[in-house]
This record gives C-alpha cells, structure tokens and sequence, in this order.
C-alpha cells in the first residue's frame, strides 16, 4: 500500500526556485565554513550517530530534503542503506557530483510516494521547516506510514514563534520562502500526532549560522508481539 497524498504548498514552484538559485553557495559555504557540516558540531555528530545505530538492519533509510548530500553520504559512510532526495534539481546535481558513491532524486517531502512500513529510517534533517502549518502534519504522517515498526525518525528545525519571509540567503542570494518556526512542545506533539513515539529532544542555542534550533528523535511503535 502506497501513502496517502499530501496537499501541495501553494509557494512549492517559487520555493524549488529559490534552493535552485542558492544550491551552488549553499554548498560552497558548507565546504568552507562548516554551516551544515555535522563533523564539526559533536551535539549533532552525537545525534546522527545515535540514529544510524538504532536503524541498523532495519531497512533502508530515507534522508528527505538532503540539499547537497552532506548528511546522507555521512550515513552511507556509517555502512546504512541510504539515499537522498531534494526539491531542488540543482542541490541534487551538486549531491551527486561531491558524493558519486551515494544515491539522490529530485522529489519534494509533498511528492513522495512510500509504500507504507517500507522504510527503517526517515531523516527531516533542517528541511522541513519550509513546509506550510496545515502541511506539515501531512508530512509526518505520511512518515509515519512509511516507517516499519520500531523504525526511526530524526528531525532538526528552528525554534521560535514567527513564520518568517526570507527574501535573501547564503551570501545575500535572492530567495523567497518562509522559515515556519516552531516551539519544541508543539513540533514534539505533532510528532505525537502523527503517530511517532519521541525517543529524545535536544535543544541547542543560536550560533553563528541560525538562531536557537531543536533535534527530535523518535520511532513508530513496534509491532505487538504475535
């Protein structure tokens, strides 16, 4: 059985235009600066890690939202069955170009269409954020059915209240989408919701690259004992 289909976001074409235009910067900046680097942040190292041992054997793992393939070549590092994918055509190109070894697809988290309890791990690694308040709980479920039982779900997004219109990025590129910020109590629930059972939450204060920020790991239930 294939996923329920999620509502379109009105701004999808505009915000797939936007990454398309920032991908190559986008990439740039994460070679040399270590924004989006996990290697040099140990919370995030240490929360990455702690995903690829629990889905271990599971299955394969879904890295949704994979920009130029940082994350998703570090799992396959890691030896788990992982591919990429991205809304943006040009941040794919650049994913395949620095990490051959990996695979990655041009799909939006809207678009994608997963057999359900077909996957051992689903990663919104910073990419979710863009989603519409109405959509996201789509997304999720959607996640949720996809996981096998005892399957996990790893997920970091800006915290705060404001829904807030960026119309430059990444060395002053024009853009234009809007970063939906979220307070952990209400980003945990709907995790709940659609449901995922929260597995562990770490909060992490601004820095240079973004404001404060938090890491959700949860599982879909496992299945009941025959």
């Amino acid at each position: 059985m294939r996923s329920h289909s999620v509502d379109r976001p009105a701004d999808l074409d505009v915000v797939r235009e936007s990454y398309d235009r920032v991908a190559d910067t986008y990439a740039h900046m994460v070679a040399t600066t270590g924004m989006g680097d996990i290697r040099r942040h140990p919370w995030l190292t240490a929360s990455m890690d702690a995903f690829a041992d629990s889905v271990r054997g599971l299955g394969p793992v879904l890295d949704v939202g994979c920009g130029p393939g940082t994350v998703t070549a570090y799992l396959a590092e890691r030896g788990l069955d992982v591919s990429g994918v991205d809304l943006s055509p040009r941040m794919i190109e650049n994913a395949r170009r620095l990490h051959p070894e990996c695979r990655f697809s041009v799909a939006s988290a809207t678009e994608l269409d997963l057999e359900e309890a077909s996957l051992g791990g689903i990663l919104g690694w910073w990419s979710l954020f863009n989603l519409p308040r109405d959509i996201l709980p789509q997304v999720l479920a959607m996640f949720a059915r996809a996981l096998k039982p005892g399957g996990h779900f790893l997920t970091g997004t800006h915290v705060g209240d404001e829904d807030k219109v960026r119309t430059e990025a990444y060395g002053g590129v024009p853009v234009r989408w809007t970063t939906h910020k979220w307070r952990p109590e209400r980003y945990l629930a709907l995790i709940e919701q659609a449901g995922l059972i929260p597995m562990a939450e770490l909060r992490l204060p601004a820095n240079e690259f973004s404001g404060p920020t938090v890491v959700v790991h949860a599982k879909r239930p496992d299945a009941p004992a025959s």
